[in-house]
């Protein structure tokens, strides 16, 4: 008896299931380990539960892997019935396509698709499961909004949030654009999941009442290179020699030609190396990135050329002057290899090169494959803003960097223009850093604060620090909710512990102020006493310009209420320093606060020229 036809077993509307561990184990097959990803999804998905509307951030080192966690975020997403997921990305055409054909390429279902697939009148978006991009683009938002209508219960994941997202309006009672229609999509009943490597802008602006409380870490990958690894706290220490990449320091004043060949020549002698001591011959790119005008790139891009040039024709006047350095710093640079047969491959290779300008948006549409993917050997990249962020350059082996500005750098801003982190560990010891000494300086200083930021927020105490200076701004000002950002407070404090007689024993001791800070560190812990709060600490004292006071413990002020000394934590602030307490340039405050429940916390202000912004909301 043959089998009848039975329309019930084709309608039963079930759903792919276990599409997260799908995913997870995608990732596995390839060697990738899944833990950091884990961590965050778990995170992310228990702000979720529960009937409330929430708004947080997940956030995550510079080009540390977010897209692969932003898709196992997503199928998981999908296992837990949400039917219509929208993810929001910088105004890039490209970067649209390159995320999409990421997500194709895992297996999810349904499909992701572009805003564009579902306006058409055909589609219901009512019916089904949807995965759709929209750029951050007033035109393409409205588009999906008019579509879509009040859609209940959306889930928005907006990568690079704290780009374009905030609201620089915020004190002038208005909203921008698209802050504005991004609002629309998310309603009343539709959840936020900010994803950034920067998230102080977002705080700082209150971004759709983003509750930092919630806040998820994404840890970086066992491979991930990043700010440990290029800007060290002890650097000082450990100098130059002994950092893991290469760092060549410029003089502030140079001559940006000179500095720049020689930089191309060390990029050619250290992809040769690594090509003469590997098996698989690779290509290789230098990023050159001096300046956001057109103007600047011409010129770079007409000096990398002359030298190409030169290189390539040995009739050249300057050819054996430019062969002689190479010879040169191959010889200087290493030992294993001779510099006859460095400089030999240099030459013998001189024609697989490309020279790539990403100035614009058209600009990456051409070439912005040949350049995230080096498709010659030596591959050189010049481009200003582009470059500055979301754009993952893979076999990234040097980076001239003199991007600089007269006023203050914008913490985040250049943050992101770190674009040499990422996976690199496979070839770390060949990577090289060019850079002015006083941009360096900077822009490790804006790590030294980002880690305070991030240590703080690691703490679970809420409203996260950000550091400013007089040289270095947290974010725009523009950004910066007015009404609940305390600009003067400026004092840090991290978890509870049980308190000791011990913290006023060192207060009271002889020791050196070195000496208080590691005792205290060490009896507290890194959760109580984070270790880059501490090493920012010593790091200050070592230069013998600064000088640092502990006081004696002290308990809660009368006035707080029984919450607020459970908690130890005061609006107002704990840690009031008077004229007598700033005694030879003493500008570092440590102090223990303690309740009646023997429970405390340590405080910390910094009286200098640092700025600790924290929102009070």
């Amino acid at each position: 008896m043959s089998e009848a036809f039975d329309i019930s077993k084709f309608t039963s509307g079930a759903q792919p299931s276990n599409q997260y561990q799908r995913q997870l184990q995608r990732l596995r097959d390839v060697g990738n380990s899944t833990e950091c990803i884990e961590l965050a999804v778990q995170g992310a998905l228990k702000n979720l539960s529960g009937p409330s509307q929430k708004s947080f951030v997940v956030y995550g080192e510079p080009q540390s892997g977010k897209t692969e966690m932003m898709i196992c975020l997503t199928a998981k997403l999908l296992d837990e019935g949400y039917r219509f997921i929208v993810h929001l990305l910088n105004d890039s055409v490209d970067l649209l396509g390159q995320n999409l054909g990421r997500f194709h390429s895992s297996g999810l279902a349904p499909s992701a698709q572009n805003f564009m697939e579902i306006v058409d009148p055909a589609i219901d978006v009512k019916a089904g499961t949807f995965i759709v991009f929209c750029k951050k683009n007033g035109n393409n938002l409205r588009d999906l909004i008019n579509k879509i209508g009040k859609m209940p219960k959306v889930v928005v994941i907006d990568d690079e949030a704290d780009y374009a997202t905030p609201n620089s309006l915020v004190n002038k009672n208005d909203k921008t654009p698209i802050n504005e229609l991004i609002g629309k999509i998310i309603g009343e009943t539709g959840q936020y999941i900010g994803v950034t490597a920067t998230p102080a802008r977002l705080n700082l602006n209150n971004t759709f009442n983003n509750d930092s409380k919630l806040w998820v870490k994404f840890p970086p990958h066992r491979m991930y290179t990043g700010q440990d690894d290029f800007f060290p706290m002890n650097i000082d220490e450990i100098g130059i020699a002994g950092l893991k990449y290469k760092l060549y320091l410029m003089p502030d004043k140079n001559d940006d030609f000179r500095h720049e060949r020689a930089a191309l020549f060390r990029f050619m002698i250290n992809a040769s190396h690594l090509n003469l001591t590997n098996v698989e011959e690779k290509n290789y790119s230098l990023l050159v990135h001096t300046s956001g005008k057109k103007i600047d790139h011409k010129a770079d891009l007409e000096n990398i050329r002359k030298i190409f040039s030169v290189l390539s024709d040995q009739k050249s006047g300057k050819f054996a002057k430019y062969l002689k350095e190479i010879w040169d710093l191959a010889k200087s640079t290493y030992l294993d290899v001779s510099a006859d047969d460095i400089t030999r491959y240099v030459l013998s290779n001189i024609s697989r090169r490309a020279i790539i300008v990403l100035n614009s948006e058209a600009a990456f549409k051409n070439f912005g494959g040949s350049a995230t993917n080096p498709s010659a050997l030596f591959t050189v990249v010049i481009g200003g803003n582009i470059v500055s962020r979301g754009v993952t350059f893979n076999n990234l082996l040097s980076m001239f960097f003199t991007r600089d500005v007269k006023n203050k750098l914008q913490q985040d801003t250049y943050i992101q223009r770190a674009r040499m982190f990422g996976s690199r560990g496979a070839y770390l010891a060949h990577f090289e850093l060019t850079i002015p000494i006083s941009l360096y300086a900077d822009w490790h200083r804006c790590f030294v604060y980002h880690r305070l930021a991030l240590a703080s927020i690691d703490s679970g105490l809420g409203s996260p620090v950000w550091i400013a200076d007089q040289r270095i701004a947290a974010v725009a000002n523009a950004s910066v909710d007015n009404s609940t950002v305390d600009l003067d407070r400026g004092e840090m404090s991290f978890a509870i512990f049980d308190f000791t007689s011990e913290m006023d024993d060192i207060a009271a001791s002889s020791l050196s102020a070195a000496d208080k800070v590691n005792q205290i560190a060490d009896k507290l812990g890194d959760a109580a006493f984070p270790r880059y709060l501490r090493e920012f600490i010593l790091h200050s004292l070592s230069r013998g310009k600064t000088a640092l006071k502990v006081f004696q413990s002290a308990g809660m002020f009368p006035s707080m209420s029984e919450q607020e000394k459970a908690d130890i934590q005061r609006r107002q602030g704990f840690l009031t320093i008077r004229d007598g307490d700033r005694a030879g340039n003493t500008v570092h405050f440590l102090r223990v606060f303690r309740n009646d429940a023997g429970k405390a916390r340590l405080f910390y202000k910094f009286d200098g020229s640092v700025q600790f912004i924290k929102n009070l909301k």
